[in-house]
């Protein structure tokens, strides 16, 4: 099997991982744990829906949050594009390839392209979000993690090689990747794909799936924010929403902490990966032998970190296919 390809010449330009959608069972506790927790700014909200940004970030949100009376699940994953032209070069780029692609016109967010994925992940792409000012160096009104910004997302598909090739054909590129044997001969077990310059935006897994694994966010000085974090939760009684770390990633070096929100999507607080910028910087291979790959030190990940994720709205998931 081979890693994907990273077309030069994509369809249309997605310039990054822009916002997740998820659901919530309970706004207020929702909106307690990522104002006072993970420290994101709340834009605006209404009776049902809660948007939120980092501190670094000026667009309208990154995160939004919608009450739901079913089982919470995510509704979909956003990514920008370029120019709105891009926008009509991708709806007829998923028409053409036989994905059914719908603009929808999506509150703070102009007009949005809604589309699902070869392997079942919805998807939509914006060019455009009202902004506001950074409250980066507004230190007086930080809280919790004062997460800086949105930097991806893990999804757990199906068949690996066939969504990551989907990927590379949007013009994604390949930074890291495990496999049995750390080669492109051996089955892949995750694939980290970048646009916006840096390590990842959208991590691919081979599991259960399609089902969100996390979004992630970074945060300034994670040695000890990461930390603080924890004490924090313990404070509020609420250390059962620590899941795993602080520690350090083998895959992608980031220092880390995983956290479960009131409705168990699950949220990364990470350090800030590395640059992915020059051409001749190629993927890195890892063999899901090694022990370092998913931390450097301390104790492996629990079982509910390989086995648990948050479904996508409407849409049953299935067990990987052998090979990806």
């Amino acid at each position: 099997m081979a890693l994907p390809v990273t077309n030069p010449a994509a369809p249309f330009e997605v310039t990054r991982l822009s916002h997740v959608v998820v659901q919530s069972a309970d706004l207020d506790r929702s909106r307690a744990f990522y104002e006072e927790v993970i420290g994101l700014v709340l834009t605006e909200s209404d009776a049902n829906t809660l948007y939120l940004r980092g501190v670094e970030e000026r667009c309208h949100h990154s995160l939004v949050i919608r009450r739901t009376a079913n089982t919470p699940a995510c509704e979909r994953i956003g990514f920008r594009v370029a120019a709105e032209d891009d926008l009509d070069r991708a709806s007829a780029f998923f028409s053409g390839s036989g994905l059914e692609a719908e603009f929808a016109e999506e509150p703070n967010q102009g007009r949005t392209l809604r589309v699902t994925d070869p392997g079942h992940l919805a998807l939509e792409f914006c060019a455009h979000m009202p902004t506001r000012p950074r409250e980066l160096a507004d230190y007086g009104s930080h809280r919790g993690a004062a997460a800086t910004r949105i930097d991806h997302v893990q999804a757990h598909v199906r068949e690996i090689g066939a969504a990551a090739a989907f990927y590379g054909g949007l013009g994604f590129r390949v930074s890291e990747y495990a496999s049995e044997d750390g080669t492109e001969q051996t089955a892949f077990r995750s694939i980290f794909l970048a646009r916006k310059g840096n390590a990842n935006d959208i991590v691919l897994a081979s599991n259960l799936g399609p089902r969100l694994h996390h979004l992630a966010y970074v945060v300034h000085d994670a040695a000890t924010t990461l930390m603080k974090v924890c004490d924090l939760l313990a404070g509020r009684g609420a250390r059962e929403q620590v899941e795993w770390g602080p520690n350090r990633h083998g895959l992608g070096y980031e220092q880390f902490l995983y956290l479960r929100d009131p409705d168990g999507h699950r949220v990364e607080l990470l350090s800030y990966p590395y640059q992915l910028i020059d051409l001749d910087d190629g993927p890195a291979g890892w063999s899901t032998s090694n022990a370092d790959v998913a931390n450097l030190w301390g104790p492996p990940a629990p079982e509910s970190w390989f086995r648990v994720a948050s479904p996508f709205d409407g849409v049953e998931p299935e067990p990987p296919a052998l090979r990806g």
